[in-house]
Order: structure tokens, then sequence, then C-alpha cells
């Protein structure tokens, strides 16, 4: 008959790594996409879709294509030029 003691530890469970990290304190403020649909009266729904559509359009638009990370919200720092690309994108949009 076997015993059921061991001699070896059980490992401990890693700790898991935080993947909200918060941003440095020297850093500008973000712009939400849902903080830029408000501004425009636009639902953020639409103004992500035209946004998306935005982006691929590189001879109009060349910064907002470069910043956006596919699959990660849309933000921008603070009086940067893919924001004023975003805003300019969704006020061509809601002329139409």
């Amino acid at each position: 008959m076997t015993t059921m003691t061991t001699s070896k530890k059980p490992d401990a469970a890693p700790q898991a790594k935080s993947d909200t990290a918060s941003p440095p304190k020297n850093a500008p403020p973000l712009v939400t996409l849902e903080e830029l649909a408000r501004e425009m009266k636009m639902p953020p729904r639409d103004a992500r879709m035209v946004l998306r559509l935005a982006a691929k359009q590189t001879k109009q638009y060349p910064t907002l294509g470069k910043e956006h990370v596919a699959r990660q919200p849309w933000s921008w720092a603070q009086g940067s030029k893919a924001l004023e690309e975003a805003r300019t994108a969704l006020a061509a949009a809601c002329a139409d």
C-alpha cells in the first residue's frame, strides 16, 4: 500500500499582471470616442463606423490610421493631429 504524502510542495499560483496599467503621470489627457461622438452629436456606434472607413483613406487622413491599434478602443491625446483628423472625418459624415 502506498501513502499519499509527497515531499514536493505544490507550486504557488503565479501572480497575474494587471492589463489596466495606469497612464504615466505626465501623459496628456485622452479623448475617447464616446466623448468625441457626444461632441459631434452622433451615436458612438456610427462614429466608430465612420472612423473605421476614414482610417482606410490614408491620403486624406494619414495620421488617423497609423495611430489606431486594431481591436483597441479609439482614443487620442488632447491636441494631437489624429484627433483633429477624427474630428474632420466625423464633421464630414455629419454634413452628409
